[in-house]
């Protein structure tokens, strides 16, 4: 009789809610499908103008900062997640998807205790009262990709109810802003994992295999460096 090797159980991607004090996680939401496609936006902090400058025209930055960074670049996640109460849920709810749906809207939102607390604050003349401080997320897309993120795009397609209208079904489209240690300051949780996120990248670029010159129509030429 022919036996087949266990099939591995997949690695589900999603999102860690962590006490930035302590590092402790506060909630683990399991993402119920991996999302089928990624697009991630990597735009450079380059510390030179790009053109425009007092001269006007190409060319008129700052020369000397053409090559030179302002700090890690911002990247950006966007990806559609599914929903689906008939499917793989672990346990069925009355409400539907509504718990599922309303943990990903609370990322964004602040509890009724924090307004009541601002409000409290204000009626007794406050002078400066502070934004209301969400925990630090990370997102994770298998071991290599941990990163703190912000929640910056949750848009929602429900598309099946049951008799009581509860919400059977869903599309979300999420968009992620990675923070940096551009966004975060100096000795922050989220700080630290970001550069364990960049360390990360920069093992990966040194595995990678190096190509030849040759591949590219250009060989040694003494004097002029390749």
């Amino acid at each position: 009789m022919t036996r087949y090797a266990d099939i591995p159980k997949p690695i589900r991607s999603g999102i860690v809610v962590v006490d930035p004090e302590r590092g402790t996680p506060e909630r683990v939401i399991v993402l119920q499908f991996n999302p089928d496609t990624l697009e991630r936006s990597i735009s450079p902090q380059a510390a030179g103008g790009e053109g425009g400058g007092a001269g006007g025209g190409e060319g008129s930055g700052d020369q000397n900062e053409a090559l030179r960074l302002k700090g890690p670049a911002q990247e950006t996640w966007k990806f559609t997640a599914e929903l689906d109460s008939t499917d793989q849920l672990e346990v069925a709810h009355p409400e539907g998807i509504h718990p599922q749906l309303a943990v990903l809207e609370m990322l964004v939102q602040p509890t009724v205790a924090q307004i009541r607390e601002h409000s409290r604050l204000a009626k007794n003349g406050a002078i400066e009262i502070s934004p209301i401080e969400k925990p630090l997320t990370l997102f994770t897309w298998g071991s290599m990709r941990v990163m703190p993120v912000r929640l910056t795009e949750l848009s929602v397609n429900e598309s099946a109810f049951d008799v009581n209208l509860n919400p059977m079904r869903a599309s979300l489209s999420i968009g992620l802003k990675v923070l940096t240690v551009s966004d975060l300051p100096a000795g922050h949780r989220g700080a630290e994992l970001y550069l364990a996120h960049l360390a990360q990248k920069e093992r990966l670029a040194r595995a990678a295999r190096g190509g030849a010159l040759r591949s590219l129509g250009l060989g040694a030429t003494a004097g002029r460096g390749f």
